[in-house]
């Protein structure tokens, strides 16, 4: 394993010594120990070698609150913004996003800022809070959540072209209280500890939901909060869609619940409090081919005579936004 990997690994067991979570430490090298024999893409040693590339340049900007921004274009050369750029495209598809670096926009197939803006004002201030973000995909959204000066933001997503894509953009803003693990939610222990545990774009890919409910339940403290996005369909507490082998092309899609069902799920687990904080539609301009995703994408999911459907006839993504308390 390249050594800069276990640089990224142990400036994470800095952060969580001495913290809350310390117990984590228990458990947490024997994980990525074990990732690191069984688990590494075939790739990844070359996209590693791709990020010691990255130019190394102060940026004259740093902004958070409204976008993600490092540095602008006049920070770097014109040759060293475009050889920026070249690296940067091997490190597609960009799904989740936007970025602008030293000028370039990494416009990515999701507008995850759009999801970011329907969720901040529903929730608790980040301010001094242990942040949890579970599937955190390339880590747009923990980039955002640092902007509200939070003591730690965790995100855990097995893909590793993720943790690529979100150490690219560590390169240029290497704040030690953000850190990205290459693990699943059933890799974590029963911590009990964090404050806030955010789960955007997942719940639909378990094939057991009250378990995994269950498992960020877990990690969360007495009075923490959850926030939780996920699919949904219209209907009552009993409506549940399961779907069959796919679900606007996606293999890995299984329950998509209502939300009153989804609020039924939350309060036999013990979860109070729980109010929607947004459902919305997702539109073909929220999720869409880009030059940094160009496979397909929504458009090509929907039925092309009807885009209330899906191309399956299911109905198209709806998504919701739920935030509730451990009790």
């Amino acid at each position: 394993m390249p050594d800069v990997i276990e640089q990224w690994f142990n400036d994470c067991y800095r952060q969580i010594i001495g913290s809350p979570l310390s117990s984590w430490i228990e458990t947490l090298p024997v994980q990525l120990a074990h990732w690191r024999q069984q688990g590494q893409h075939g790739e990844l040693a070359k996209w590693c070698r791709l990020l010691a590339k990255l130019p190394h340049v102060q940026p004259s900007v740093i902004s958070l609150t409204d976008k993600v921004q490092v540095g602008v274009e006049t920070d770097l050369t014109e040759y060293q913004r475009k050889q920026l750029e070249g690296l940067l495209k091997q490190f597609a598809p960009w799904r989740k996003g936007p970025f602008w670096l030293y000028g370039i926009h990494i416009d990515t197939e999701w507008r995850s800022d759009w999801k970011w803006d329907r969720v901040l004002p529903h929730i608790s201030d980040l301010k001094n809070r242990q942040v949890l973000d579970v599937g955190c995909g390339s880590g747009y959204h923990m980039w955002r959540m640092l902007a509200h000066d939070p003591a730690g933001v965790f995100g855990i997503d097995p893909s590793q072209l993720f943790l690529i894509q979100f150490q690219a953009i560590k390169h240029f803003h290497p704040d030690p209280r953000i850190h990205f693990l290459p693990l699943g939610i059933e890799h974590m222990p029963q911590s009990n500890e964090f404050d806030t545990v955010f789960s955007m774009g997942v719940l639909y890919h378990r094939k057991d939901p009250m378990l995994f409910l269950q498992q960020l339940k877990n990690q969360l403290r007495k009075g923490g909060e959850l926030v939780l996005e996920t699919l949904v369909v219209d209907g009552d507490e009993r409506t549940v869609l399961m779907a069959g082998e796919r679900y606007a092309q996606m293999r890995n899609v299984w329950f998509l619940p209502s939300v009153a069902a989804l609020t039924v799920w939350l309060g036999r687990l013990g979860f109070i409090n729980i109010h929607v904080a947004d459902i919305s539609v997702t539109t073909i301009d929220e999720q869409r081919t880009t030059s940094w995703m160009t496979s397909q994408s929504l458009q090509d999911f929907l039925d092309p005579n009807d885009p209330t459907l899906t191309i399956e006839g299911y109905p198209a993504p709806q998504r919701a936004v739920i935030v509730a308390t451990k009790k």
